[in-house]
C-alpha cells in the first residue's frame, strides 16, 4: 500500500512539474510568432507534387479533430481548407470549421424533420445541406472582401517600395516598412513575408508563399517581376512603378465595365424577383390557387421544376454580365 502511495506521489509530482514547465514557456509573443510562421501551403523545391517540401514550422493538431483531420487528409482536403482559411485571414482550425459545418448540418436536418410535413420529411436533407454550407459561405465571403481590400492597397504599396528603394533601402527592408505604414490585410501579409525571410526562408520561397496566400493576378505579376529582376538584374524600382500604373489602369477599366454591365445585372435581379413577388401576391389574394403547389404531388413537382429553372436562369444571366478583367 505504501509502495502504491509513493508511486502515486511521484506520478503527481512529475505530471505537475511537466505542466508547470510547459506553461512557463508559453508567452504571447511566442504564440504570435508561431501563428505568423505557420502555413499549410507547401512550396515544392523541385517538380510539382514534391513530397519532400516541408513548411517552416510543422503544424500539428493531436487533441481536437483527429478523426476529421484523418478523413480530410485522405481525400486531400485539409491543405485546401487551410489555404482557404489563411486567405480569409481567420485564425480557425480546419477541424473547427468542419465541426461547425457538421453541427449546423445536424441542426438543419433536425429542424427540417420536425417542421416539415410527414411526406416531405425525406427532404429534410436540403435545409441540412444549406445550414451546413453556411460556415463555408462565410469564410468565402470574408476571403473575397479581404482580397478586394488587399488589391485596393496594393498599387500604393508598390509605389512605396519603389520610393523606399530609390532612397537607398534594400528590398527586404522595404517589405519590413510596409507593415508599419499600411493597414490590414496588406500589412499583415507583408509582415509575415518579411519575418519568414528574416528567419531563414529564402526570399524566393517567401514571395511564392505570399502569392499562394493572396491568389491575385497582380501579386503574381509582382512576385514574377521581383524573381526575374533578381536573376537577370535591372531597375526594380522602375518596374514596380510601371506595375502599379498597370494595376491602376486595370481598376479603371474594371469600373467602366461594371458601370456598363449594371443594366444587365439589374435586369437579372428584376427577372429573378418577379416570380417570387407574383407568388407572394397570389398567396395573399387567392390562396386556394397557390395551395395546389403545396398539397398536390403534381404541384410539388411543378414548383420544384420552376425553382430549378429560375435558379438556372439567374446563373446564366450572372455569367453573361460578369466580365473578367
Amino acid at each position: 500500500m505504501n509502495f502504491v502511495l509513493v508511486l502515486l506521489v511521484i506520478w503527481v509530482a512529475v505530471a505537475g512539474g511537466w505542466w508547470i514547465l510547459t506553461n512557463a514557456f508559453k508567452s504571447a509573443d511566442a504564440d504570435k510568432i508561431k501563428n505568423r510562421l505557420l502555413g499549410a501551403n507547401r512550396l515544392s523545391r523541385g517538380k510539382k507534387g514534391d513530397k519532400d517540401a516541408i513548411p517552416l514550422i510543422a503544424q500539428e493538431d493531436k487533441v481536437t479533430g483527429r478523426i476529421v483531420l484523418r478523413v480530410l487528409h485522405r481525400y486531400q482536403l485539409q491543405d485546401r481548407l487551410k489555404t482557404l482559411l489563411d486567405q480569409a485571414g481567420l485564425k480557425w482550425k480546419v477541424a473547427r470549421l468542419i465541426h461547425t459545418c457538421l453541427a449546423l448540418f445536424l441542426a438543419g436536418f433536425a429542424a427540417g424533420w420536425l417542421f416539415l410535413p410527414a411526406r416531405f420529411q425525406t427532404l429534410a436533407v436540403l435545409p441540412a445541406l444549406a445550414a451546413g454550407c453556411l460556415p463555408l459561405l462565410y469564410v468565402t465571403r470574408v476571403r473575397s472582401r479581404r482580397l478586394a481590400k488587399f488589391e485596393e492597397q496594393f498599387p500604393e504599396s508598390l509605389e512605396f517600395v519603389a520610393r523606399s528603394m530609390r532612397a537607398g533601402h534594400a528590398f527586404s527592408v522595404s517589405l519590413e516598412m510596409l507593415h508599419r505604414e499600411f493597414q490590414e490585410p496588406l500589412a499583415g501579409e507583408f509582415r509575415r513575408t518579411f519575418e519568414e525571410h528574416n528567419l531563414g526562408l529564402p526570399l524566393d520561397a517567401a514571395l511564392q508563399k505570399l502569392a499562394v496566400r493572396v491568389p491575385s493576378l497582380d501579386v503574381h505579376f509582382f512576385v514574377s517581376a521581383v524573381l526575374l529582376q533578381k536573376r537577370t538584374g535591372g531597375n526594380l524600382a522602375e518596374i514596380l512603378d510601371k506595375l502599379a500604373y498597370v494595376i491602376r489602369e486595370r481598376f479603371k477599366l474594371r469600373g467602366k465595365i461594371r458601370a456598363i454591365s449594371a443594366h444587365g445585372r439589374m435586369t437579372g435581379m428584376s427577372l429573378s424577383a418577379i416570380p417570387c413577388a407574383v407568388a407572394a401576391m397570389m398567396f395573399i389574394t387567392n390562396p386556394e390557387y397557390v395551395t395546389f403547389f403545396l398539397k398536390e404531388e403534381t404541384g410539388n413537382m411543378m414548383a420544384l421544376g420552376a425553382i430549378g429553372l429560375q435558379v438556372l436562369g439567374y446563373l446564366i444571366i450572372k455569367k453573361i454580365v460578369s466580365i473578367e478583367v
